[in-house]
């Protein structure tokens, strides 16, 4: 697989992308992902793509790979396409697809995270996409990893708390789960609906907040690849469970 070196996405990160959990050839909220990718491209102004093709695409990637009875994760990335010099795409572009395959083994244990320095832009429209445009993300990620972190958490330019570099962040204070608002200039995680749907279904209150970093019972990450760890550091500091999560960790298990 090849990329032409005058590709929006590689040039100016002019594209999205999803990565789906597929668990022995079959993926795992498929139909989310999707509908978030094509939420994307109409932000973007691109055409979508054909949800048979990215089927069809992905499958092939994982027999490529050697991953159709394994837990891998498929990464669709979708560029604007080739374009010529400067920030204006061609007046007709042509999308361009790639789709990998990766193994993805469950994480094991609970996760040591730091609050990094770099900040997420709430006012910019990709801070709430899956797009190519990862760099504040690639920082604070190498900024945990410095100092022996699993994940870091990311507060935005108004000082309060947008999520962590690769996942959403939830925690539970007197028995309320809480969010940060995608207002904060958070991605609208597919875990994290999943999570946010099951608290629902259990009764249990939920909330998406504006806030600074919380004081809380428990807190933890959710994406797609991890489904729920639970973190036992931040900052240094110790950080306690709590009923709810082990509850929240069973009613997603299928999805992860």
């Amino acid at each position: 697989m090849t990329v032409p070196a005058d590709d929006r996405g590689l040039l100016l990160g002019d594209g999205l992308f999803e990565t789906v959990l597929f668990r022995a050839g079959e993926p795992v909220l498929w139909d989310a992902h999707l509908a978030r990718l094509q939420r994307g491209c109409a932000v973007l102004g691109l055409s979508p793509p054909d949800p048979a093709l990215l089927a069809s695409e992905a499958a092939l990637a994982l027999a490529a790979a050697g991953l159709q009875d394994a837990r891998a994760a498929v990464r669709l990335t979708w560029t604007a396409g080739s374009g010529g010099r400067g920030l204006m795409r061609p007046q007709a572009p042509v999308p361009r697809l790639t789709v990998t395959a990766a193994p993805s083994p469950r994480l094991l244990g609970d996760a040591v995270v730091i609050t990094a320095s770099v900040r997420r832009n709430a006012a910019s429209p990709s801070s709430r996409l899956k797009s190519l445009s990862y760099l504040d993300n690639v920082l604070a990620r190498r900024e945990a990893a410095a100092v022996g972190a699993d994940e870091a958490l990311m507060l935005n330019t108004d000082g309060r708390i947008a999520g962590a570099s690769a996942a959403n962040l939830f925690w539970i204070a007197d028995g309320r789960l809480s969010t940060p608002s995608l207002a904060a200039g958070v991605l609208d995680g597919i875990m994290r609906g999943a999570v946010i749907a099951a608290a629902r279904r259990l009764g249990a209150p939920v909330e998406e907040v504006l806030t600074g970093p919380p004081v809380a019972e428990a807190l933890f990450l959710t994406s797609s690849l991890i489904g729920i760890r639970r973190i036992a550091r931040l900052d240094g500091g110790h950080v306690g469970s709590h009923p709810l999560l082990a509850t929240l960790q069973r009613a997603v298990e299928p999805f992860c």
